[in-house]
């Protein structure tokens, strides 16, 4: 159950959305906001997730239950039941025109409920912890944009439609769903022109590192001592008669020193260095009452964006899922979806790096009922985990 609504409130209000209402922090068709006057040309746009799933489960899953689980940890003999609010998310984005001869400057905040619990204890899972998803600013003058802070790696694509499953899509670290946020600077550069009937945009990105580490997170790891991850995308899209498509490519590289860092006056090491790259490409088309969309990837040492069964290591793995929508009625309130996906990091690099998760598939179909931004849905999901 999910609804997305903006408050009450006599200020003027907008539905023209910011361009993170366009990009991926919301599933598509589930956008409400309020836009508010600040003064000085300054405008707050305010969004968010209303979100409550009861969920029934056989097994125990990874990276958590509820609405996070996607790969099966444990089977269980008995079965147990649930609910889980941690789809809440706000989201503010700010916005000043004009500040440097045509560029203007925008900032977006976005924050869920994906955090930590505070303890074990009766009372603790009705109080999830806040977590930061995205910080970031922009400046840009409509064609242009200059990006600096945390947001979404370019490997982030496609995001499967799920009424239970957003913060933690399908096929997260289970069917092929790549991508996780860092901090870092990217440049994205619109290529058509403005009537052509093609976009294209060219997005390129330098991110911190990032891989397995002790540290509690704010000392260098691994990753943080190599060099930064790199990543290029290129994005296509258009309109159809009755729909829309699009289609993307990514590419990463990044190099671990799995040294890390050492303090002054120690010996230095024999270099041990782990390079990690991606390639991945994804579609989407919407045509009447049909939606199709799905995204593919083949890389090594991806652990850190959700790769390999999220197993971190030398480990070269692919993954691939697919989703299809049907509508069932004109305004397409009911409709049916299927999504399926899989991941298969290689046995031998997973047995070699000290790992045990083989392989995984999932299957999930679902009905849905939307009206405005009210969604209401019925998902079963399958995952089997090969150990």
């Amino acid at each position: 159950l999910m609804i997305r609504r903006p408050p009450r409130s006599t200020l003027s209000s907008s539905s023209a959305a910011s361009d993170v209402y366009k990009r991926q922090s919301f599933p598509p068709g589930l956008t409400a906001q309020q836009q508010v006057t600040l003064g000085d040309d300054v405008t707050l746009r305010i969004g968010g997730i209303l979100s409550a799933t009861a969920f029934w489960q056989d097994a125990m899953f990874l990276p958590g239950n509820g609405q996070q689980a996607n790969i099966v940890a444990t089977e269980l003999e008995d079965s147990w039941y649930g609910g889980d609010a941690r789809n809440m998310r706000l989201n503010l984005g700010f916005e000043k025109g004009n500040v440097l001869d045509g560029w203007s400057a925008k900032a977006t905040f976005e924050m869920d409920f994906f955090g930590v619990f505070p303890a074990p204890g009766a009372f603790t899972d009705e109080q999830p912890g806040p977590r930061l998803r995205l910080a970031y600013a922009d400046l840009t003058n409509g064609r242009t944009t200059v990006r600096v802070g945390q947001d979404w790696s370019l490997t982030l694509g496609n995001v499967p439609v799920s009424t239970s499953h957003v913060g933690f899509p399908f096929g997260w670290g289970s069917g092929g769903f790549i991508g996780w946020r860092f901090t870092g600077v990217q440049l994205h550069q619109t290529l058509s022109a403005p009537e052509a009937p093609v976009t294209a945009q060219l997005q390129l990105g330098v991110f911190k590192g990032s891989w397995a580490t002790s540290d509690p997170g704010d000392g260098p790891d691994p990753g943080e001592a190599g060099i930064p991850q790199l990543e290029a995308k290129l994005k296509l899209g258009g309109t159809t008669a009755d729909g829309t498509w699009g289609a993307y490519v990514a590419g990463h590289f990044d190099r671990k020193n799995l040294n890390g860092v050492r303090e002054a006056g120690e010996p230095e090491l024999e270099d041990d260095d782990l390079d990690g790259w991606a390639l991945e490409g994804g579609a989407n088309l919407t045509r009447g009452r049909v939606t199709v969309q799905g995204n593919a990837y083949v890389g090594r040492a991806m652990g850190h964006h959700f790769a390999s069964l999220i197993q971190f290591g030398d480990i070269g793995s692919w993954g691939v899922w697919g989703q299809v929508g049907l509508g069932l009625d004109e305004a397409k309130r009911w409709s049916l979806w299927l999504f399926s996906g899989t991941e298969r990091p290689d046995e031998s690099d997973v047995r070699e790096s000290g790992n045990e998760r083989l392989s995984s598939w999932l299957v999930v179909p679902m009905l849905r009922f939307k009206a405005g931004p009210y969604s209401m849905g019925l998902e079963v999901h399958h995952n089997e985990t090969t150990y």
